[in-house]
């Protein structure tokens, strides 16, 4: 199997390569995901597991990869409650919670913690709600591409989502007056 994973790397590396560098802002992101792709090939066990489309499986995992990294990018960033400026993402504001400190274990449990009450506040929300703001906060989507793809207006998008970071800040008042 590692000659052929050599092979397959010879292959697709070029293409696979160029299609991770539009999708991560830095060249080690994708450096590391290109490199993680291959090792996940190597760990497969094509007797047990055969892989009927190799393309297609390289890109599968590799965009699953980057969500991946996306997600524990925005976990590490996390944000301040300020009612005078809309335009800064909710997601932002909550990890301003988070001190910026070297990795620690109660930093770790204080992340954790934060993430569990925003998923806990999330669910309390009406579906409409909760989808535009993981689309646009969790996802990174525009409110125009939702509404193309939902043919929701972005006026009616963008009010849901109001409703939604107020219900959030609301529900997490706890939490701002705990770090605070």
């Amino acid at each position: 199997m590692m000659s052929d994973v050599a092979d397959i790397f010879r292959k697709y590396q070029y293409q696979l390569q160029r299609f991770i560098v539009k999708r991560v802002s830095s060249k080690e992101d994708s450096e590391d995901i290109l490199q993680d792709v291959f090792y996940r090939l190597s760990k497969v066990d094509v007797e047990e597991n055969p892989i009927q489309c190799i393309s297609s499986w390289l890109y599968t995992v590799a965009r699953h990869l980057i969500i991946d990294r996306g997600r524990k990018r925005r976990e590490e960033e996390i944000p301040h409650q300020s009612d005078a400026d809309e335009d800064r993402s909710f997601m932002t504001e909550l990890a301003q919670l988070v001190p910026d400190e070297d990795a620690s274990p109660e930093l770790d449990y204080t992340k954790a913690l934060v993430w569990e009450e925003l998923e806990t506040a999330l669910s309390e929300l009406p579906v409409e709600q909760r989808t535009i703001f993981e689309l646009t906060e969790l996802q990174g989507f525009s409110f125009k591409d939702i509404s193309e793809s939902t043919g929701v207006t972005v006026n009616t998008l963008i009010s849901r989502k109001r409703y939604a970071v107020l219900y959030l800040r609301k529900r997490l008042a706890n939490l701002y007056d705990e770090f605070q």
